[in-house]
């Protein structure tokens, strides 16, 4: 019985060889067991629950320029433009350049539907300056414009920090897209004022159709390459990327077009052009709106395992048919 008590005693002696209790080594071990099994967890749950809470697809086709972006007397298609950069950039927050160590990095259908978006936005920038914003081809171009233009033509996967180009930090991408955005409001603001120009002629919105057109005719033949070289029956790890910025690039087209048609009502309505255009906007929508679970890139005449690529592809073409239709029209 003694010997019971003894040892029980010795048990809170301190250890000879590091004088600290043998209870308080226990206790600290199983502490640092806990913790590190906490950090692993942690650590295993980071990426997937941080691209669960990022991870966002906005394809509304009913969206609309909000108050900020909206001006009266302005172009109904330049603040459409400036409302889409504000939602990517600051609502949805642009992840595109995100580094390795935040949890969105590890996303890539976002991204490519994001800089879809911005690819879209950049080429109708562009016919802002060389068509739209100028009176003839002779005339200066808006200094607004051609700033806006230059930023959206930025890459989207610059961070902070560019190392192959530099190691001292640089302007991020969605600060160069923030910037073109001030731009574009600043020109609508300055149209509305008479202070800035946006000719709502024939020949300028054939052209601007036509460079769209062009667009498309090479997101087409990105697609067409892909199946053609890469169809296998199963999951790639590239069709999702086309097939996602493909995608931004029709939905972004589908809602300046529609504002587009606005600002040229007065074209249209003298061309008799209300049923084409309306038809152009359907095939643009159908190719917005398609968000399968997954991306098959099978053989495009399979029975299991569709190719959504090549469903992409067909409204992408439908909608480039619509729009030569409209431009042999203007043409006459």
């Amino acid at each position: 019985m003694r010997e019971r008590i003894a040892a029980q005693f010795r048990k809170w002696l301190p250890d000879r060889s590091g004088g600290t209790p043998r209870l308080e080594d226990s206790r600290t071990k199983r502490y640092a067991l806990r913790g590190g099994i906490a950090l692993l967890v942690l650590i295993a749950l980071y990426y997937p629950v941080g691209m669960v809470l990022t991870h966002e697809i906005s394809d509304e086709i009913d969206f609309e320029p909000g108050a900020e972006d909206r001006v009266e007397g302005g172009s109904h298609a330049v603040a459409l433009a400036t409302a889409l950069i504000h939602r990517e950039i600051d609502v949805n927050r642009w992840i595109a350049n995100d580094p390795w160590f935040l949890a969105p990095a590890a996303l890539d259908n976002m991204p490519n539907y994001q800089q879809g978006i911005i690819r879209a936005i950049g080429r109708f920038a562009f016919e802002l300056v060389d068509q739209l914003g100028r009176t003839r081809g002779s005339s200066q171009t808006d200094p607004d414009l051609q700033e806006a233009s230059g930023q959206l033509q930025y890459a989207g996967d610059v961070w902070v920090f560019d190392l192959s180009t530099s190691w001292a930090p640089t302007t991020p991408s969605e600060a160069r897209y923030r910037k073109a955005r001030r731009s574009l409001i600043s020109y609508n603001r300055r149209l509305a004022s008479g202070d800035a120009k946006f000719e709502r002629r024939n020949d300028n919105l054939l052209a601007t159709l036509d460079r769209i057109a062009l667009d498309l005719g090479s997101s087409s033949a990105t697609l067409d390459r892909h199946i053609d070289e890469y169809s296998r029956g199963f999951i790639d790890t590239l069709s999702d990327d086309h097939f996602y910025g493909v995608k931004g690039q029709s939905y972004a087209y589908y809602l300046i077009l529609r504002e587009l048609g606005r600002d040229f009502d007065k074209v249209l309505a003298e061309r008799e052009l209300g049923e084409a255009w309306s038809q152009m906007l359907d095939s643009f929508r159908h190719a917005a709106e398609l968000s399968p679970l997954v991306i098959f890139n099978g053989e495009p005449d399979s029975q299991v395992l569709p190719s959504h690529l090549a469903s992409l592809g067909f409204y992408l073409l439908r909608a480039r048919t619509k729009l030569r239709e409209i431009t042999n029209i203007l043409l006459k």
